[in-house]
């Protein structure tokens, strides 16, 4: 079996810090190299893999500004598509786009759905959606015009994460500032909870940074860290008290939620999208519908089992579960054509 995996370029697979798609198209990539599969990833030049790497940029387009991103996109899916009969299957982790092309080659296309960025690219997919296949990174993120060949869960890298039974008292934000994700409601829970509250992630609204997370940034309870790479990520979710994940939106998925269970660190999210699917009420956090119950639920953090946090989340949301799912996944589309 021939993959093709095509990746995101806006930035590096695996990315430096931030990009869950690239994030997820490497753990893929690497997790079918591992059992033994011929794949060949189309990503920037700087990607890192241990099977064939295919390339028409070197740098991320969001790390350089010279690059216009629709042109760089135009060439990365066109070269994969320009050699798409090397390939047996055609997995897009690249959104809408590449869908364009599926009338065009031979080979099956599969499309994992990260997300919908908009109303406004359903019609794409509706109009591709009788002669392509896609799968869900979750149940609640099922569009109800579609149809699914299956839903697969996310997978990280349990290794590249530390246990850690003895957590120090500070609480975490990690991900995207960005109204949808909760950054300031993450400083009110830590506020109201007396707690430290240590905040990590790319700013994705300056405006939302300046006027809603700054001014509470002191280095003393309230602590902005950056954008976390991989070292620092693993460092400081494992030893978070608990991961606040106070989301605004029907979140697809949530890296960030499984691999902090991963290091044994409990959850308290909004009960909002996927959070259901991930999150286990009472044994690896708590789902909570506001900042009152949020504060709550941080009172009780010491109720949670890290190591079922741990156990739960290599169980579901490992690679290698994840890599069992999608070979599932491409035999039934193999089988159909």
């Amino acid at each position: 079996m021939k993959i093709a995996i095509l990746s995101s370029i806006a930035w590096r697979t695996p990315p430096l810090k931030y990009g869950p798609w690239e994030q997820v198209a490497s753990n893929i990539t690497e997790g079918l190299i591992e059992k033994g599969i011929e794949v060949t990833l189309f990503a920037t030049g700087n990607s890192i893999t241990k099977g064939k790497l295919s390339s028409v940029i070197d740098i991320p387009y969001a790390e350089d500004s010279s690059v216009d991103p629709k042109v760089a996109e135009c060439l990365h899916i066109s070269n994969l598509m320009e050699q798409a009969d090397r390939f047996d299957i055609i997995h897009n982790n690249f959104d809408f786009l590449p869908l364009t092309y599926s009338g065009l080659i031979k080979p099956p296309i599969l499309t994992t759905i990260h997300g919908f960025s908009s109303p406004k690219i359903i019609p794409v997919y509706k109009k591709y959606n009788h002669s392509t296949h896609y799968v869900s990174i979750s149940d609640s993120d099922r569009h109800p015009e579609l149809d699914y060949i299956a839903t697969v869960y996310n997978g990280i890298n349990i290794e590249e994460f530390t246990f850690n039974s003895e957590p120090d008292d500070y609480l975490l934000f990690f991900g995207r500032i960005h109204p949808d994700k909760g950054t300031y409601e993450a400083i009110e829970i830590a506020k109201k909870a007396k707690r430290k509250l240590i905040i990590s992630g790319l700013i994705q609204d300056r405006e939302y940074f300046d006027q809603n997370v700054k001014p509470y940034i002191n280095n003393d309870d309230i602590i902005y860290v950056g954008n976390s790479g991989p070292k620092d990520r693993q460092r400081i979710l494992s030893k978070a008290f608990a991961l606040l994940h106070p989301i605004h939106f029907a979140e697809p998925f949530g890296l960030s939620v499984v691999e902090a269970m991963a290091c044994g660190t409990p959850v308290i999210a909004f009960n909002l999208g996927s959070m259901s699917e991930l999150i286990l009420q009472n044994k690896t956090g708590f789902l909570v519908s506001n900042i009152t119950e949020a504060v709550d639920a941080v009172t009780n953090v010491e109720s949670i089992n890290r190591h079922y946090c741990y156990a739960r989340a290599s169980s579901l949301f490992s690679h290698h579960k994840m890599i069992e799912g999608y070979l599932t996944v491409y035999e039934k589309i193999l089988r159909i054509i």
